[in-house]
């Protein structure tokens, strides 16, 4: 029988799919986006790693409260690689993880927050945050979203990649340059977060 019980767990592991259960994680990874000379989006002066690393900083401050271990990838503006962001979450076992971003296209009219996915799990996760993201911000929803994204799809734990809003959209633009709007951002998904931890 625990043949069997690790036979499944391997199995799980291979397929990239953590075996955690909502309940049983009490980390979360922040997962700021960019840094360093990887600006992300920008448009003028904006940078979205800037924006992200504010956010994520936020979001810990929020999560704290809440009673969850914090570990952040990035604590200013230095560079991390993909593989090495990864490598940080998964020394964690209990743990979810969230990377922020926020978007940027060449139509500038385009608009709206987004949380991507990876496997069931992620979607859970990317269901809840997404909701509190639009009630607490009232912007466009562009929902939750399958992808394969990089550090969602090679994080061994629940994982999501959120996208608060267009760089390259005016509105959003001088929304996300507001602390207020970052604050709001930040209150959500660690509202979303709890949620889903409480759903078991």
């Amino acid at each position: 029988m625990k043949t069997l019980h690790r036979l499944i767990l391997l199995a799980l592991l291979a397929c990239g799919i953590s075996g955690l259960n909502a309940a049983d994680f009490r980390t979360v990874v922040i997962d700021a986006g960019h840094g360093g000379h990887d600006v992300g989006g920008q448009w003028g002066r904006v940078y979205e790693k800037h924006l992200a690393l504010d956010t994520a900083v936020r979001l810990e401050k929020h999560l704290k409260r809440m009673g969850y271990r914090t570990v952040m990838t990035r604590r200013g503006d230095y560079f991390l690689t993909l593989p090495q962001r990864c490598q940080i979450a998964n020394r964690y076992r209990n743990a979810i993880f969230v990377s922020v971003h926020f978007n940027y296209t060449w139509k500038q009219d385009v608009s709206g927050l987004e949380t991507f996915y990876f496997n069931n799990e992620g979607q859970k996760i990317a269901n809840h945050v997404q909701n509190r993201m639009i009630r607490y911000t009232r912007s466009v929803d562009r929902n939750e979203k399958f992808s394969r994204f990089y550090v969602i799809r090679n994080t061994k734990m629940p994982s999501i990649l959120v996208e608060g809003g267009f760089v390259s959209n005016e509105a959003e633009r001088n929304r996300m340059k507001s602390g207020r709007f970052r604050e709001a951002l930040a209150r959500a998904i660690a509202d979303g977060i709890q949620r889903y931890d409480r759903e078991s």
